[in-house]
């Protein structure tokens, strides 16, 4: 598959290599289609839907997705920094949108306010990413490296954090009951109880 129209519907198709920075689109579907070798950074699909959809090794920086829905969505070896999640449409009525990330690069992403639960971020960068407000129980975020991320008021009830680093959680701000950190990346959750650990 070589092109994508405007209000087109694809149902099992492969996209490979295209190349298609600074574009727009709307009104697309997108059913079990696999995306390999894309370039779509700054690219906009609005009011589209993605369902069952894999994209690998693409660049997908500052995409825009306005009003458009995803749905058991796989990423692997993708770049998606500086994407504004909150900005697609995540139903009410669902609370897991089947969302997962492989050995991606998500930095300077916001997820701000949103409700993913059972998010898989695995071996992931997310460095300056905003997770404030959100709800991401149940999800699995190990070996991520989250160098500046935001916490606060975000529900991290039973979140496998196993083997990622570079957090800052304040404790008393976010909600970790259930939680699994490494022991050593565990002692910097310390620090926002105002505790000094000496040898």
């Amino acid at each position: 598959m070589t092109t994508i129209e405007d209000s087109g519907q694809y149902l099992d198709a492969s996209f490979r290599k295209l190349e298609l920075p600074d574009t727009q689109y709307q009104d697309i579907e997108f059913e079990e289609c696999q995306f390999i070798d894309c370039n779509f950074s700054q690219t906009a699909f609005r009011n589209c839907r993605f369902t069952h959809c894999e994209f690998v090794r693409c660049n997908l920086s500052l995409m825009d997705l306005a009003n458009t829905r995803l749905f058991a969505v796989v990423f692997k070896e993708t770049k998606l920094i500086g994407i504004d999640w909150g900005k697609a449409s995540w139903p009410v009525f669902h609370v897991d949108f089947e969302l997962e990330f492989h050995h991606c690069i998500l930095n300077d992403c916001s997820f701000f306010g949103l409700t993913l639960n059972e998010l898989v971020l695995d071996e992931c960068k997310l460095h300056d990413a905003d997770f404030r407000e959100g709800n991401f129980a149940d999800s699995a975020m190990t070996c991520c490296d989250f160098t500046h991320s935001v916490f606060m008021r975000t529900n991290l009830r039973n979140v496998d954090f196993s083997e990622s680093t570079g957090y800052a959680i304040n404790v008393l701000d976010n909600e970790v009951a259930g939680a699994r950190f490494s022991r050593h990346e565990a002692l910097s959750l310390l620090e926002s109880l105002g505790i000094e650990l000496v040898d």
